[in-house]
């Protein structure tokens, strides 16, 4: 059975009580009274996170707000198809030391990570090539441990590294996680926040905020949850960065343009661009 020392003993049985959703330090706010505190003992026990939701619902928010709450610094590795073994570990160069050329290798988010104790945080881990993950088995199950194909170097994970991965399931460009990869993460579905919690979010970030722009904003954003969930529209219409660009925006110009700007511009389909701001015009008075 894995131990954890006196310390871990004490973030993992914390007593949020009924003050558990206020939002952390770091910016997160947790949508149930539970879900951070689970997430926390988790990466507590040295159990590799998987954070699943729609783009937009704070999973990158809530990976910070935990390297503030462990007082971690935090590596971060955006993926793409282009994702190789050298963006992950590292790379040989060639450096002049005392007139002559020397090999000298840099090291990768990942080393880096696992040798100082830092949290590793893999954004949109499912858009990486599936024969690219492989080399980070080692390293996210009982071993902790990988070999530096580069150098030869057998690297253990410093006691504190923690793995934090997110992932956007079923959009364009992604794939399902093998079943290998899968297993060795413990997971978490990250929804987006939503009527009182979502208003304390909104007022805590923009206490200035007059009444009739939160109520607008409330509105519309409930609106467009009902809809993404009907199949109507994608689930970043109703995402919670596009709320703060509109509500940052919002501050300098009026509502409507705040929302073209903020929301309706990014969207592609033509369709879902005009459904939007048709819905939003009903709720905004020019």
């Amino acid at each position: 059975m894995e131990r954890i020392n006196k310390t871990q003993q004490e973030r993992a049985s914390r007593n949020y009580g009924e003050d558990a959703t206020l939002i952390r330090e770091g910016g997160y706010r947790s949508p149930s009274s539970y879900l951070m505190q689970d997430i926390e003992i988790a990466l507590t026990l040295g159990k590799p996170i998987l954070l699943k939701g729609p783009a937009g619902a704070g999973k990158t928010k809530l990976a910070e707000t935990l390297s503030h709450t462990f007082g971690q610094p935090m590596q971060s590795i955006n993926t793409s198809v282009d994702l190789d073994a050298e963006a992950l570990l590292g790379f040989k160069t060639i450096v002049q030391k005392e007139g002559r050329a020397v090999i000298e290798f840099v090291e990768g988010p990942v080393v880096q990570a696992m040798k100082k104790g830092h949290l590793l945080y893999i954004d949109e881990i499912n858009m990486a090539k599936a024969e690219t993950l492989p080399i980070l088995h080692g390293l996210l199950d009982y071993r902790r441990m990988l070999t530096n194909p580069f150098t030869g170097e057998v690297i253990k994970a410093h006691p504190h590294f923690g793995v934090i991965a997110a992932i956007n399931e079923g959009y364009m460009g992604t794939t399902p996680l093998n079943e290998a990869l899968k297993d060795r993460f413990v997971s978490f579905s990250i929804p987006y926040i939503e009527g009182k919690e979502l208003e304390h979010l909104l007022v805590s970030i923009y206490p200035s905020i007059d009444e009739s722009t939160k109520t607008s904003i409330l509105s519309i954003t409930k609106e467009l949850r009902i809809l993404a969930e009907q199949g109507r529209l994608a689930d970043e219409a109703a995402s919670i960065r596009s709320l703060f660009d509109v509500a940052d925006l919002s501050f300098h110009m009026p509502l409507l343009r705040a929302y073209r700007y903020g929301l309706v511009e990014k969207m592609s389909d033509t369709q879902e661009k005009e459904l939007v701001y048709e819905l939003v015009q009903t709720w905004i008075e020019e």
